[in-house]
């Protein structure tokens, strides 16, 4: 599980909606590059999700994170952020879609069990 950072690359579960990554601490940084912490990525836009239709509600905005956070590395007392991040969207059906990552946006800093 590597730390994810301010390159990362979160993508809805229809893989072509990116999630926009705005980094909430300035402390730690792995490769020059900024660590997500919690809340990361929650609350943040969501462009180019295909799923579109009538009745149908494109992913737009990413929603609590349901698992993927440290449970023993912390900055300023947010868990950092892991490649296993994983949480909804508000894309339709509501509560299913899921955004998930990609890339880590780093490959230096791994975090073992």
């Amino acid at each position: 599980m590597r730390w994810l950072t301010e390159e990362a690359v979160l993508v809805c579960q229809h893989e072509l909606g990116i999630v926009a990554i705005q980094p909430t601490q300035d402390l730690v940084r792995v490769q020059g590059l900024r660590a997500l912490v919690a809340p990361d990525p929650v609350a943040r836009p969501i462009t180019g999700c295909p799923n579109v239709g009538a009745t149908i509600k494109p992913c737009t905005a990413t929603l609590a994170v349901r698992h993927g956070y440290s449970p023993w590395v912390r900055i300023h007392g947010s868990p950092v952020a892991l490649s296993t991040v994983v949480g909804l969207t508000d894309g339709t059906p509501p509560g299913v879609i899921e955004y998930k990552v990609r890339h880590a946006g780093q490959d230096l800093i791994v975090e073992t069990p």
